[in-house]
């Protein structure tokens, strides 16, 4: 299932969120994967798309960066799949 993750960097917290993730990676459990990521123009949100079977395993990894970044983890579809889904309904 693809997740997206939105990440609201606490303030003054983006030099912190980068250099984190320079010296440890992004510090994420087996079974949960990176896809993409897109950041503001002003380093205070960072849009991440990201896969799992296990949502359980978003804790792990978000209890390691929850001293910087507040998260909301929302399931989402790709735009095909979505189409696919609602065309009974049309």
């Amino acid at each position: 299932m693809l997740y997206m993750v939105i990440e609201r960097f606490k303030a003054g917290a983006a030099p912190e969120v980068y250099r984190r993730a320079r010296d440890r990676g992004r510090m994420m459990p087996d079974g949960l994967e990176y896809v993409s990521s897109w950041v503001d123009l002003e380093f205070k949100t960072c849009y991440q798309l990201m896969r799992t079977v296990d949502a359980s395993l978003f804790a792990v990894w978000t209890d390691a960066w929850k001293d910087l970044v507040e998260f909301e983890i929302v399931p989402v579809r790709t735009s095909a799949e979505a189409a696919q889904v609602i065309a009974p309904r049309l």
